[in-house]
């Protein structure tokens, strides 16, 4: 992620590193511990479906789309859902203008896969005329500060987003598609809770800040659904987990996905 480019100084990664040895971190949270959540849903007034995600201090802004376009190929029985993300240049004093990266490629797709593999859109609901017509769910996302743990704040902002999210009634008529202009809600089942958690000299911290990320040998993302069945699942950076670290993360991301799930919902009106 873009925090790669943000360079800690030794004595700062020693302190880190001497204070995660004793289970403290350099903010004072626990190692499972979630940095502060805000939510607010409905900032974008032209959108179908928006939020605005504040996690410690990475903001994230997301904005549904939807209108009728073609199926792939491949799924013509199926509506399109695509996430998209941009981390734009104000967001880090290192980052360059220019287009997306592989970091922001690679943020758009996790984040896209864990709403998919969850199933949360029933995309074979989204179909007008198989084959020919469907609803195009498109969900873009700038990433305004970049504080660390981009995946699980631009999760909860795509989640949140899509919660509050209404979309047009097209109708078919003499095989054309026609805006009724009624409003229908978006077919919603599941929501998905990302939670990743990074791998530093050993030691397990959920959330990690930018400092924190600096200095990871590995981090894993994790998505569950409201069942707490794992559903999706990212690895990146060089490191390795044990076995062990493993099943602990994905009991602190069933642990912690219950909780923000919970708050999710609660902003979107869902509760």
């Amino acid at each position: 992620m873009p925090a790669k480019s943000f360079v800690v100084e030794t004595i700062k990664r020693n302190q880190i590193v001497e204070l995660l040895s004793k289970g403290k971190r350099s903010d004072g949270r626990g190692l499972s511990e979630l940095r502060k959540l805000e939510i607010k849903t409905h900032v974008i007034e032209k959108a179908n479906g928006s939020a605005m995600v504040k996690l410690g201090n990475t903001e994230v802004l997301a904005g549904v789309k939807i209108d009728k376009g073609t199926p792939f190929p491949d799924t013509p029985n199926k509506g399109l859902l695509i996430v998209g993300a941009e981390v734009l240049p104000m967001a880090a004093s290192y980052l360059e203008a220019g287009p997306p990266d592989e970091s922001a490629i690679e943020l758009a797709r996790v984040v896209d896969r864990g709403v998919r593999e969850s199933e949360m859109i029933d995309v074979s609901s989204l179909v007008i005329k198989e084959g020919k017509w469907v609803y195009s769910v498109f969900v873009d996302v700038n990433i305004l500060n970049v504080d660390g743990n981009l995946f699980d704040a631009t999760s909860y902002a795509v989640v949140s987003a899509l919660l509050t999210a209404w979309m047009p009634k097209f109708v078919l008529e003499n095989d054309v598609v026609k805006n009724t202009g009624e409003k229908m809600p978006l077919p919603v089942h599941k929501v998905p809770i990302s939670v990743t958690i990074a791998n530093i000299n050993n030691t397990l911290v959920l959330d990690p800040t930018e400092e924190e990320e600096a200095i990871m040998d590995a981090r894993i993302t994790l998505d569950t659904d409201d069942d707490g069945n794992l559903c999706a699942g990212q690895k990146g950076e060089p490191g390795s987990f044990t076995p062990e670290q493993i099943i602990t993360a994905a009991e602190w991301s069933i642990a912690r996905g219950k909780e923000i799930r919970q708050q999710i919902k609660e902003a979107a009106g869902h509760a």
